[in-house]
C-alpha cells in the first residue's frame, strides 16, 4: 500500500523533530521540515512518480538523499532514519509534541532536565508543580498542558476520515479484484463520514467466502492476523489499524450492510420499529417468523418497515427515522451542487501554487467562483498581505476577470479577528473586497465569555461575511477554543453573517451538530476547501460529509448558488 503525500509529510516532520530533540545539525533538520512541506504541497502523487520512476530530486526542496529517503517510505511504509532515532529515543516524546505549546525545543528540555518521555510522566511533573520551575515554561503555560492533557482526543486512537478513506480505497480495489466477489463496502463509522474512525469495518458478498478470506489476510499491507474464522478475518495494518471483512452471501448483502453501518443507536431504535410490526430484524435480513421479506439490498430494509432509506451520513438516531416515516428526509447537498470555493489561498502567503494556477484548478473543476483570501498581515508566520501588497493582488484579480476565462476570480481576504475583536485590515480596504473569512488565528486561551464576545464584536463589522474555522480545532491535535456557539450562531442570524465549514481533514470545522442547529437557525454555512494548493481543491468533498451530517440541503449552503444571487444574499441587513 503506498503512502500518500500527506503521511509521507508526516514521516518527514517526525524525523525533523525527532532530529531537532537529538540535538543534531539544524542545517539538516530544516532539510528534512523544508522536504516535508514540499512533499505535503506538491499536487502529484509522489507514490505515482516512484512507480513511474521519475526523479524525486527535481522537487524544489528535495535532494538527492531525501529522495532516497521519500522512495523508502513510499516502497517500504517507513523510515529507517525514523526508527533508528527511535532507538535511543523514547516514542512517546511525539506524543509530547501534540501539546499545545510543545515544540521539539521544549520537549527536548523536558526531556533532558525531568526525564519526561510520555504522557503519564508530564501529567505527573506538572501535577507536582515540577514543569513551570523550567526556562522557557512558567505557570501559564503548565496550566495550558494541564488542560490539554485532560481533553479526551489526546487520547484517542481514532483517525481522521480522509485518511483512512485511502486505506478504504486499496483494500475496496484489492477485494474488487476477486472473481466471485459480487460487492464490496466500507460499514461502520466511515460509511457514515464521521470525522474520525477507530477500526475499519469492511463487507463483501461473494458465494464463498474462503478465497476473499484467503486475498485478505494476505494483503501485502497486513501486519498482523488477529483471526481468521469462516465468514470473519481481522487483521491489523502496517499502520497499526485494525480492519474486520466480513463475507456474506448477496442475497443478505443489503441486511449485513444495514447492520455494520449503523449506529448502534439508529440500529436500535430500527429493532424497536420491526418489533412493532412483529418483524425480525437482524445482519441477514428482515423476517416474519422464518420467512425473509427482506435482505438483499439495504433500501429494501426500511422499504418492508414502511421507510424511506436514510443516507449513511443521518444514522445517530437524531429523527431520522421519523423523518424517513414522513418521506421528509433532507435532499442533502451534494458534490455536483457546489458552484465554487469561497477560501482558497495563494502563494502571495503560505499557499504553494499562483493566482493563475489556483484559478485554472477551479475552473477546471468546473467552478463559476473562486474566492482569493489570502491571509492578512497579523499572520506573520503565514506572510500575511498588507495593504499594499493586497490592492496588489485585488489589481490582478481584475486583470485576470477583465480576460473573461469564464472563472470569476472574488476579492477577498482570510481577516484575523484581533483580541479586541477588531478586524486586521482597515475599513478602506475593506469596502474593495466582495467577500471576507474572518477567522481567529490567535489567544486561544481566552475565557469563554471574552472569546464569545470576541467573535461577536468582529460580526458588528458591516464587511463581516463568513466566521473561517469557527472553533479553531484541530482534531486529534488541538481542542476548540472555548466559546458559545449557542450565542454566536443566533448573533450571526442577527447580523447576516454566515459560518464556514472548513474542509481541511484534520479541521472539519464547524461539527455536524452545529451545522444542523445552523439550518434550524437558517443561517448559511459555506463549505470551503482552505485550499494551499491546487490539489487541495479535492477536499470540497470532506466538508461535504460533514455539511451531510449535519442535515444541509443545497439552499442552506453559500457556494451552491450562482454569483449573482449569492452576491445578494452577502450584503448585509
Amino acid at each position: 500500500m503506498s503512502l500518500q503525500n500527506q503521511e509521507i509529510a508526516e514521516l518527514l516532520t517526525q524525523v525533523a523533530q525527532l532530529l531537532e530533540i537529538d540535538g543534531a545539525n539544524p542545517f539538516r533538520i530544516r532539510a528534512y521540515r523544508n522536504a516535508a512541506l514540499a512533499v505535503e504541497n506538491h499536487p502529484r502523487s509522489l507514490a505515482d512518480m516512484v512507480r513511474a520512476q521519475e526523479p524525486l530530486s527535481q522537487i524544489p526542496g528535495v535532494g538527492n538523499d531525501l529522495a532516497e529517503k521519500i522512495q523508502e517510505a513510499v516502497l517500504t511504509g517507513r523510515l529507517a532514519l525514523r526508527e533508528e532515532l527511535l532507538q535511543h529515543l523514547p516514542a512517546g516524546l511525539l506524543q509530547l509534541l501534540r501539546l499545545p505549546g510543545l515544540g521539539p525545543k521544549r520537549v527536548r528540555t523536558l526531556y533532558l532536565e525531568l526525564k519526561i518521555s510520555d504522557l503519564a510522566k508530564l501529567r505527573a511533573a506538572v501535577m507536582a508543580n515540577r514543569v513551570q520551575t523550567l526556562p522557557g515554561f512558567g505557570p501559564k503555560l503548565q496550566a495550558q498542558l494541564l488542560k490539554a492533557l485532560n481533553e479526551p482526543a489526546l487520547q484517542s486512537s481514532r483517525r481522521l476520515w480522509a485518511a483512512v478513506k485511502t486505506v478504504v480505497d486499496e483494500l475496496t480495489t484489492m477485494l474488487q479484484g476477486i472473481s466471485s466477489v459480487a460487492a464490496v463496502s466500507a460499514a461502520g463509522s466511515f460509511r457514515r463520514a464521521c470525522e474520525t474512525v477507530g477500526d475499519l469495518d469492511l463487507l463483501a458478498a461473494a458465494p464463498k467466502a474462503a478465497p476473499v478470506m484467503d486475498a485478505f489476510v494476505h494483503f501485502e499491507d497486513v501486519r498482523e492476523i488477529i483471526s481468521q474464522g469462516e465468514t470473519r478475518a481481522t487483521v491489523v495494518l502496517r499502520s497499526g489499524m485494525q480492519v474486520d471483512l466480513r463475507v456474506v452471501p448477496r442475497e443478505s448483502y443489503g441486511a449485513a450492510l444495514q447492520y455494520f453501518t449503523g449506529s448502534q443507536a439508529h440500529n436500535v431504535a430500527l429493532r424497536k420499529l420491526a418489533q412493532q410490526k412483529n418483524l425480525k430484524i437482524n445482519e441477514y435480513g428482515v423476517f416474519r417468523g422464518a420467512k425473509r421479506l427482506a435482505g438483499a439490498e439495504e433500501a429494501e430494509i426500511y422499504r418492508v418497515l414502511g421507510l424511506a432509506c436514510p443516507s449513511p451520513e443521518l444514522r445517530e438516531n437524531r429523527g431520522e427515522l421519523e423523518a424517513a416515516r414522513l418521506k421528509t428526509l433532507p435532499r442533502l447537498v451534494a458534490l455536483n451542487d457546489i458552484r465554487g470555493d469561497l477560501h482558497a489561498h495563494t502563494n502571495a502567503t503560505d499557499g504553494a501554487d499562483s493566482l493563475t494556477a489556483m484559478a485554472d484548478g477551479a475552473r477546471a473543476r468546473g467552478y463559476e467562483y473562486l474566492a482569493i483570501t489570502d491571509h492578512s498581515q497579523r499572520v506573520t508566520v503565514a506572510h500575511g498581505l498588507n495593504t499594499a501588497r493586497l490592492a496588489h493582488q485585488l489589481d490582478a484579480i481584475d486583470r485576470l476577470n477583465e480576460k473573461g476565462s469564464g472563472l470569476l476570480l472574488l476579492k477577498s481576504m482570510e481577516v484575523d479577528i484581533l483580541e479586541d475583536g477588531s478586524l486586521d485590515l482597515p475599513e478602506a480596504m475593506l469596502a474593495r473586497l466582495d467577500l471576507t473569512v474572518c477567522s481567529v488565528h490567535s489567544k486561544f486561551n481566552l475565557s469563554r465569555t471574552a472569546q464569545t464576545e470576541r467573535i461577536l464584536r468582529a460580526m458588528d463589522n458591516p464587511y463581516f461575511s463568513i466566521l473561517g474555522h469557527p472553533t479553531g480545532r484541530l482534531l486529534n491535535e488541538r481542542p476548540p477554543y472555548d466559546v458559545d456557539m449557542e450565542k454566536i450562531l443566533p448573533g450571526a442570524r442577527a447580523r447576516g453573517c454566515f459560518l464556514e465549514v472548513n474542509s481541511h481533514p484534520a479541521r472539519l470545522d464547524l461539527t455536524d451538530i452545529y451545522c444542523r442547529e445552523a439550518k434550524n437557525l437558517g443561517v448559511k454555512i459555506s463549505i470551503a476547501t482552505d485550499a494551499h494548493a491546487v490539489r487541495d481543491f479535492a477536499q470540497m468533498a470532506y466538508g461535504l460529509n460533514q455539511a451531510r451530517r449535519g442535515w444541509l440541503e443545497p439552499e442552506d449552503v453559500l457556494n451552491t448558488y450562482a454569483w449573482k444571487d449569492l452576491k445578494k444574499i452577502l450584503r448585509r441587513k
